[in-house]
């Protein structure tokens, strides 16, 4: 969302308790945060799982995560159930999408969001936002896997690599998780953003193509 639509929401929501979210960007803080979903479709997904991590001075806050599970939503199917591993009995204490999303407004406040694949996310988001709640997301995006490639791409001009997220946390000797849930692979993505942003890239004998 650039400037000028976030002074659109912000004039439209005058007097709502959400107009501040669409004032100015919170600065050094950030959020990390991964959505699991019931398709690949963004224009057919359905939220399952939310699940966040704040970034604070370079430290990733672990410690207190937002992480919520919604109720099983209608399009959740086995071929969904085959990607996240969340079945219809897993969410039998799941909540509503809309008390899901304000606890997620809480969390991430004026935050930037940090993220892999992080625009699909916000998509989900936003779709789900409007309809909720009237109004899209207003929290700029920071895409790792891009941060990870322009960083390559000064080393190493017009190569191929791998932007897999266990791939990059294995060049850049950072932790594999075991299972990829939505709160994992939150803070797969902050440790990586961290990593890139406040240390220097590991060794670059790694397998590229031209």
């Amino acid at each position: 969302m650039n400037w000028l639509q976030r002074r659109y929401w912000f004039y439209k929501l005058k007097g709502s308790p959400y107009q501040s979210l669409f004032d100015s960007v919170m600065k050094g803080e950030f959020v990390s945060l991964d959505c699991e979903t019931t398709s690949l479709d963004p224009n057919r997904a359905e939220l399952v799982t939310i699940a966040a991590t704040k970034i604070i001075d370079n430290r990733i806050i672990t410690s207190a995560p937002f992480e919520v599970r919604l109720r099983a939503p209608q399009s959740l199917d086995s071929g969904s159930v085959k990607i996240h591993k969340i079945r219809h009995q897993d969410l039998a204490d799941g909540i509503d999408e809309k008390q899901a999303l304000l606890q997620l407004l809480e969390f991430i406040g004026k935050r930037p969001l940090v993220g892999y694949h992080i625009r699909y996310d916000k998509k989900i988001l936003d779709l789900a936002c409007r309809k909720q709640l009237g109004f899209p997301l207003p929290n700029p995006l920071i895409e790792v896997s891009q941060i990870y490639h322009d960083k390559l791409e000064q080393h190493l001009p017009n190569a191929y690599f791998d932007l897999s997220l266990d791939a990059i946390c294995r060049h850049l000797d950072l932790p594999l998780q075991d299972k990829h849930d939505a709160l994992q692979d939150a803070i797969a993505a902050a440790l990586v953003f961290v990593r890139l942003t406040k240390g220097d890239l590991p060794s670059l004998n790694l397998p590229y193509t031209r």
